[in-house]
């Protein structure tokens, strides 16, 4: 718990002072007095001032963003011989460059991000994929438990993207699914032989099932594991049968079991009218083969029940290191910043017009519980979801929303077609519709981050 929130407030103090310090440098370099430059808002806690004309500096108690606050006489009266320093006095093109500059320095600082996680390089599992259900998408394409998937290709193009890790083929599965498209695969045998190519066609799926589960979903969620059972606890229906951590299993009631994924899936269908049938299983233990009789429980997670027998069926997916070197991991840091961009776009448009769900909006909590996780893992994969949430502020800053980067800019291109600032009423106005639809949207993913809480999502 302490881990996580230490996590959040790390990101959320990174990601602020990083946004706050480009509208900072690009005001100074436009000739524009800064007054204040605060993290957070409410109670100061700390403050530093060098001279009585210099910049405060201050850390308030409440660490959800900052500001930049810069004169202006909109906000006061200003002396005469300040005048030429006030914001408002700025040409449109200098009060533009600073108004962008702060969601600037967050995409900028994604791609650093993204780059340096792949100079470190990143432990992520291989693309080699265990069985789909029946009924997915990726059986229907034709994969197979144990196809390696090598690269894939958007559309009809035939330009093919070497997949490095399963997150690559997630990534490519996720833009050709929100396109409505067809993804090519290359795939081969877990050794690297008998090479074919796998159509997914992804026409026909409604934009709004394109969520955080939606890859699962589709088939291709679950990686190939041996079916080896791992830890077995004391007293579950794994133990009572006689299994032991280690055993290789080679069917259950006559089916045959090549992958670990086969060995949940057979235990969790196991229940029936909400009574959990005994199960005969072969398992090979020291190169005998054992035949036992498994009784699984019965677990109830609201509406449905499946079955369970308190053993770890398989071992950890193979994994590869993701290593680039400098120009490369630089390239993949543009490269992911931009296509992360023009999907969270793409999302935010489709949701507005009812094709995508709401419930892809995430909020304070969601965000603090996936930096506890990746802080866990290691640098490579804390600085890769710091990139994730840098592009997703730095993207929401620029929407057209009053309170928001992006509704000042909207100011500044009225004045530049008309030649003239939008009134002081109009200003108001759109500002009180501004927090209306910024507190909308805080509810909706306030509402989200509790639900997958309660796992109601």
């Amino acid at each position: 718990m302490i881990t996580t929130l230490l996590a959040f407030l790390l990101t959320l103090g990174v990601l602020v002072v990083i946004h706050e310090y480009g509208h900072y440098r690009v005001a100074l370099a436009c000739g524009v007095k800064v007054l204040r430059f605060s993290v957070g808002f409410g109670r100061v806690l700390w403050r530093r001032q060098a001279t009585p004309d210099s910049t405060e500096f201050v850390l308030c108690a409440l660490p959800l963003g900052g500001y930049v606050r810069m004169l202006d006489e909109r906000e006061g009266n200003v002396p005469a011989a300040m005048l030429d320093q006030a914001f408002n006095r700025k040409s449109l093109r200098q009060r533009t460059a600073i108004v962008a500059a702060g969601p600037l320095a967050n995409l900028l600082l994604a791609v650093l991000l993204f780059a340096a996680a792949h100079w470190i390089g990143i432990e992520e599992p291989k693309a080699l994929m265990a069985p789909p259900p029946a009924a997915s998408l990726a059986a229907q394409a034709g994969l197979r438990g144990g196809d390696w998937i090598r690269a894939a290709s958007q559309g009809e193009d035939e330009s093919w993207v070497e997949l490095q890790s399963v997150s690559d083929l997630r990534w490519q599965l996720t833009q050709s699914a929100m396109q409505r498209g067809r993804l090519q695969l290359q795939v081969t045998d877990r050794d690297g032989r008998g090479s074919r190519s796998l159509t997914v066609d992804f026409s026909g799926i409604d934009p709004r099932e394109v969520d955080a589960g939606f890859v699962r979903k589709a088939g291709f969620g679950s990686l190939a594991s041996e079916p080896v059972l791992g830890e077995v606890r004391a007293g579950g229906p794994a133990a009572q049968a006689g299994l032991q951590p280690g055993d290789r299993v080679l069917s259950i009631d006559g089916q045959a079991i090549d992958d670990g994924n086969l060995v949940v899936r057979a235990v969790r269908a196991s229940v029936v009218e909400g009574q959990a049938r005994a199960q005969l299983w072969r398992v090979q233990r020291s190169g005998q083969v054992l035949e036992l009789q498994v009784q699984p429980r019965v677990v109830t997670e609201g509406k449905q029940s499946f079955g369970r027998i308190d053993a770890v069926p398989g071992q950890a997916p193979e994994m590869v290191t993701v290593q680039l070197g400098p120009w490369e991991g630089l390239q993949r840091g543009i490269t992911r910043t931009w296509d992360l961009s023009v999907l969270t776009v793409q999302m935010l448009g489709r949701m507005l017009i009812g094709e995508a769900s709401l419930k892809n909006l995430s909020g304070p909590i969601t965000i603090a519980d996936f930096a506890g996780q990746s802080i866990a893992q290691g640098l490579p994969y804390y600085l890769g979801f710091l990139a994730l949430v840098s592009v997703s502020l730095g993207v929401l800053n620029l929407l057209p929303l009053p309170m928001l980067d992006g509704g000042h800019l909207m100011y500044y291109i009225f004045e530049a077609i008309t030649g003239r600032p939008v009134s002081d009423l109009w200003l108001a106005r759109l500002q009180r519709g501004g927090i209306a639809v910024l507190l909308m949207m805080m509810s909706v993913a306030l509402f989200n981050d509790v639900a997958r809480l309660l796992g109601l999502h």
